[in-house]
């Protein structure tokens, strides 16, 4: 009987309903506040979808200003560093946040991950707190080829193509 209950609720899942929605009251008393609040905070899929070009729009926006004031490298280093948070959140409404998180985790992208952060951190406290407008921009550059990198991941086969490239770049005399 467990398997046919489990193989509705997996049904119910598939066509968009909450599988306890016949369950009845006596289960909602024993969510927990974390389950109750998932609950509550769920998104529909055009929800999702105005959050996620939301989000990537003003990224998008972020970086263009950011490359406007590129002569002045504290708001250069604050606007972009922020437009590729935005971008960073846009991914965010697709999949959620904590599968997001899970998937920056794996240890495919963790080292790409914590590049990534690093230099975030890095390029936003030079900017801001230590005012050394060189770090800031190395922290930028730093920013992009780790977000580049991160993104690669996601491609089948794309990083061991661009180690390829790279490699036989490398190899060419001039």
């Amino acid at each position: 009987m467990d398997r046919i209950n489990g193989a509705f609720g997996q049904f119910r899942v598939l066509v968009g309903m909450d599988a306890d929605d016949e369950l009845g009251l006596e289960q909602d008393q024993d969510l927990s506040f974390m389950d109750e609040f998932n609950r509550s905070c769920t998104l529909s899929r055009k929800q999702r979808l105005y959050g996620f070009a939301a989000c990537l729009l003003l990224g998008f926006f972020c970086s263009i200003l950011s490359m406007l004031v590129f002569l002045h490298p504290v708001k250069f280093a604050v606007t972009f560093t922020f437009g590729n948070l935005l971008y960073l959140g846009s991914t965010c409404f697709l999949v959620g946040p904590m599968q997001q998180l899970k998937m920056m985790l794996d240890p495919v992208r963790l080292v790409a991950t914590i590049v990534y952060l690093g230099s975030i951190v890095l390029a936003l406290v030079s900017a801001l707190y230590l005012r050394f407008l060189l770090l800031a921009f190395i922290g930028v550059v730093v920013e992009v080829l780790a977000l580049i990198w991160y993104s690669l991941s996601y491609v089948p086969f794309a990083r061991a193509g661009v180690k390829r490239l790279f490699n036989r770049c490398m190899e060419m005399e001039i």
